[in-house]
């Protein structure tokens, strides 16, 4: 009998993570979908209901940064940048939109250092290194004539 009760148990939380699994992705796929029909408020929420299934999707929280940028939302969108770098510290195109942050907030510093780890890490984005390049030349010039 407890044999009997090991396999059922087994088999049941095989197809409870199962159901999980298939949720997550169902979510994830339709959160999507609605983005790219610019069905923000939907996408939010099936983005926001599939990190609740699945709280390391770093991919989920880099569509709540575009987002709440969207929205002009930059608190949010920081935070789910910064959560989508701490998941996935190589990802290229938060990093890119952390830096359009801090060049708009005129933090040369914090841009100069995003930039470099952008530069190490690019991969399909690298052709955005020379409008960074020219923005952050733009910005010294500026502090330059301001002294």
């Amino acid at each position: 009998m407890n044999h009997l009760k090991k396999i059922t148990l087994t088999i049941f939380f095989s197809i409870f993570y199962s159901v999980i699994a298939f949720a997550t992705e169902s979510f994830f796929e339709e959160a999507k979908k609605k983005f790219e029909k610019k069905d923000y408020d939907k996408s939010k929420f099936l983005f926001q209901r599939n990190i609740v299934f699945n709280p390391t999707n770093a991919e989920s929280y880099l569509y709540l940064a575009k987002i709440f940028n969207n929205e002009e939302n930059q608190e949010e969108e920081e935070k789910n940048l910064d959560t989508t770098l701490l998941l996935e510290p190589d990802n290229e195109e938060a990093i890119y939109m952390l830096i359009n942050i801090q060049l708009e907030r005129s933090n040369f510093e914090k841009a100069n250092t995003l930039m470099n780890k952008f530069s190490s890490v690019c991969k399909n984005m690298c052709n955005k290194k020379t409008e960074i390049n020219k923005s952050l030349q733009d910005f010294e010039a500026d502090n330059d004539k301001s002294y």
